[in-house]
């Protein structure tokens, strides 16, 4: 039993604490599907590694076809037919509102465009050009210039600051075309990080979002990163508002979970020491997110965002059955915290399963005893 503790205590080390300690330079080592040291994910009925998708955390197959209609025929009328029907205060029309325009950004990272070549991307702004009154649109617009702000520029810089304010009017524009819609506030939050917003003007733009979507999972977690030591705030202002969100959620509501996302924003670079992710604060943080899924409709748009972290918790913590019963709920798709942050979601996902597999066959699980 000891040699297999050590054999384990070498895979964390040797296929997640480097990749943790890489992560942040975009670096990544890489467990392939033929590694010896791979855990075969079809005995589970998991994806391989190349099947994973990284656009989004969970399945929302009627987004992938209008996406994949939108970006053959470079129509966006399919992409405002779906966000017009799609309940405005909803977690759903705030991830559609993000896919479309990171879509958008992708395509023109990939075809900046030239002389012979339309710039990837048309799409929208035809979209904004014959529908200048279409709200889905202006939205989809406003979230496309915060994220070529922080795709394509460094933060403190004149051009970041320049897209940043054209994301702010664009914001103030999808506002006026849908005074009840929280998006363009929230898509605001990130213009506010980006900015630098006082506090007080901060507080007077989530009040404008409390008023229209008290507990909006996404908007939390788009205020939270204001609130962070490495960006206007402190740890303890971070966990303040999270453990208050957390507070007073309503019952089924994620925001119980909110305080396990400001302990993951405030992880140390490197944490060699394994209790830590045993320690009270860790374990509390991740027993209110268990509660938080326990509770959740099980078609909240934000429970797979909740179970990913999960994984990388449980996984840290050696909890491999816990692990591995949320694997079988989010596996297939990888487009969340933490694996966004790698350079190859795909790839650091991989390992953590691995791991949950690996560890969860050590303690006497199989495929036959895991529920599904």
């Amino acid at each position: 039993m000891e040699i297999l503790w050590v054999l384990i205590a070498l895979l964390m080390i040797g296929f997640v604490l480097v990749p943790f300690m890489r992560r942040r330079r975009g670096m990544i080592e890489q467990v392939s599907p033929g590694h010896p040291d791979a855990a075969d994910p079809a005995n589970y009925g998991f994806a391989r590694q190349e099947e994973l998708d990284v656009r989004m955390p969970g399945p929302d197959q009627d987004l992938l076809d209008v996406l994949d209609l939108v970006q053959r025929t470079q129509d966006y009328r399919a992409a405002s037919q779906l966000l017009a029907g799609t309940e405005a205060e909803g977690e759903l029309r705030w991830q559609r509102v993000q896919a479309f325009a990171g879509a958008a950004s992708l395509e023109l990272q990939q075809r900046p465009g030239g002389v012979s070549e339309a710039p990837g991307g048309q799409w929208l702004r035809v979209w904004r050009t014959e529908q200048p009154k279409d709200a889905g649109g202006a939205a989809v617009h406003a979230e496309f210039l915060v994220q070529q702000a922080w795709r394509t520029a460094t933060p403190g810089t004149d051009e970041f600051r320049i897209i940043m304010e054209e994301a702010k009017s664009a914001c103030a524009d999808a506002a006026l075309l849908a005074p009840g819609d929280p998006i363009p506030y929230i898509i605001e939050l990130s213009v506010a990080r980006g900015l630098a917003y006082t506090r007080p003007e901060f507080e007077q733009l989530w009040l404008k979002i409390l008023d229209r979507a008290p507990a909006h999972m996404g908007a939390h977690l788009a205020a939270l990163h204001y609130w962070c030591e490495k960006w206007h705030g402190s740890r303890a202002l971070a966990y303040d508002f999270a453990e208050a969100a957390a507070a007073r959620a309503p019952q089924g509501s994620l925001l119980a979970a909110m305080p396990l996302f400001a302990v993951f924003e405030h992880l140390p670079e490197v944490n060699l020491v394994s209790g830590f992710y045993q320690s009270e604060v860790v374990t509390k943080a991740i027993h209110g997110a268990l509660y938080a899924v326990h509770a959740a409709r099980p078609d909240d748009p934000m429970l797979a965002h909740v179970r990913h972290l999960l994984i990388f918790f449980l996984v840290r913590g050696e909890r491999w059955a816990e692990a591995m019963n949320q694997l079988i709920h989010v596996d297939g798709h990888v487009g969340a915290l933490p694996w966004t942050l790698s350079a190859d979601p795909a790839a650091e996902f991989a390992v953590y399963r691995a791991l949950a597999v690996a560890g969860y066959e050590a303690n006497g699980g199989s495929p036959a005893t895991l529920p599904h």
